[in-house]
């Protein structure tokens, strides 16, 4: 299994900080989650990690020696994201079959035909949704896709950029636990980013509180669900989570 290392990370876009000086360390096959608000920069930071954003910190892989360095195809081959829209992320113009073959072929890997018949077995899906476009298929089905790209090149590191908001909450819950089964299965280390405190509670084990591009606390998941927490944004977050309640008139 494989471990992810994150230190110093900083993105700046046209002078504008959108990630100061985070780290955090991923231990291998554990799952880490990175909540906070919109605009907090958890989203950059996924970015960051997989190369979709320059960053003058450091990130590499940990677990044992001779892992691919950052920025190389080995190691895109092994830290695979998947992205929050499922409609967006896919080309309307290919089948799932396209879809599927295209990270294989852009690394010269054979065995085509078993591998996307297995990352769609490994979905819950099947071979009869191999030659479908993505608006023949619903927004769970789209994102099982998505998690069978990313698994098609069987990386030892997943991102999720809020996995499952753009999902009817019906659909969720069956996506978050293919997730977990495959992590459990493949050894999979998560880095998983939401805003949704009981998903990352549900899925992760331990997390980061963002505000405005820094870390503002770190914690294990048990301690966030027991309301054990320090920081007042994090407990501020957890007060908006509960929901609104209107007072008595």
């Amino acid at each position: 299994m494989i471990g992810l290392s994150a230190q110093g990370l900083r993105v700046v876009f046209d002078g504008f900080v959108a990630v100061d000086d985070v780290s955090f360390e991923v231990a291998p096959g554990a799952s880490f989650g990175i909540v906070g608000e919109s605009g907090s920069g958890k989203s950059t930071v996924l970015r960051a990690l997989c190369g979709l954003a320059s960053t003058t910190g450091q990130v590499r892989l940990t677990g044992r020696e001779g892992l691919p360095a950052p920025g190389s195809k080995a190691f895109r081959r092994q830290v695979q994201m998947v992205f929050q829209d499922p409609y967006g992320s896919l080309h309307p113009r290919q089948t799932v079959d396209r879809i599927l073959a295209e990270p294989l072929a852009i690394h010269g890997i054979a065995d085509a035909e078993a591998r996307i018949e297995r990352a769609l077995d490994e979905v819950g899906l099947g071979a009869g949704f191999r030659f479908r476009y993505p608006h023949q298929l619903s927004g769970g089905q789209r994102q099982r896709i998505a998690v069978a790209r990313a698994l098609i090149l069987e990386p030892q590191v997943l991102l999720l950029d809020e996995p499952t908001s753009a999902l009817d909450a019906s659909v969720q819950a069956e996506v978050l636990n293919l997730l977990e089964a495959l992590r459990q299965r493949r050894g999979l280390s998560f880095v998983m980013v939401s805003h949704d405190l009981a998903v990352v509670t549900h899925l992760c084990q331990r997390l980061m509180v963002m505000r405005g591009g820094r870390a503002v606390e770190m914690l294990a998941a048990a301690d966030l669900a027991a309301h054990r927490v320090q920081a007042d944004y994090t407990k501020a977050l957890m007060q908006a989570a509960a929901g609104f309640v209107r007072a008595a008139a």
